[in-house]
């Protein structure tokens, strides 16, 4: 398990600690995109929990949205919840949260984001979010991350 990436090891160590039972695996290829990783898995697109971090204006804090893999992000109601947001680039996210773009892991950020779920992924028995790296993984039920992040459920999502 040490040959992990820093990443992997901090978000297995987090997972362990709640007592999750489903620690990260990693996969033969990258899955830096929500359809990269549902095909690497044999899943659908919707079970795999994206995590997409905005930097809030008022005070510069990172705000991570957990959504479903096949939903968009509506920022205006994601800044009805939490304020006024906008993009944030590679060199922030790696800053706050301490992943690369591609390998954000809903738990184990550097700084404690602002977090808000997506209530599409309670559609889905199992879904999987990032571990920390590009090929790291791991599986979770959707009302997991709540437990796991402290996250309310919330309607941040486009509507179909």
């Amino acid at each position: 398990m040490n040959d992990l990436p820093e990443g992997v090891l901090r978000v297995a160590a987090a997972l362990k600690d709640a007592g999750h039972p489903h620690a990260p695996v990693m996969l033969d290829g990258a899955a830096r995109t929500a359809q990269q990783a549902a095909d690497a898995l044999g899943v659908a697109l919707g079970q795999i929990a994206k995590s997409i971090i905005f930097r809030r204006k008022s005070d510069d804090a990172a705000v991570l949205v957990i959504t479903s893999g096949d939903r968009r992000v509506d920022e205006k109601k994601v800044a009805a919840l939490v304020g006024k947001t906008g993009r944030a680039d590679a060199d922030f996210v790696k800053a706050r949260t301490g992943f690369s773009i591609g390998g954000v892991s809903p738990v184990a950020h550097a700084t404690p984001p602002v977090t808000l779920i997506d209530r599409e992924l309670l559609r889905f028995d199992w879904i999987w979010a990032a571990a920390g790296h590009p090929h790291g993984v791991f599986q979770l039920r959707p009302q997991d991350l709540q437990g796991l992040t402290g996250a309310p459920l919330a309607d941040v999502v486009q509507v179909l």
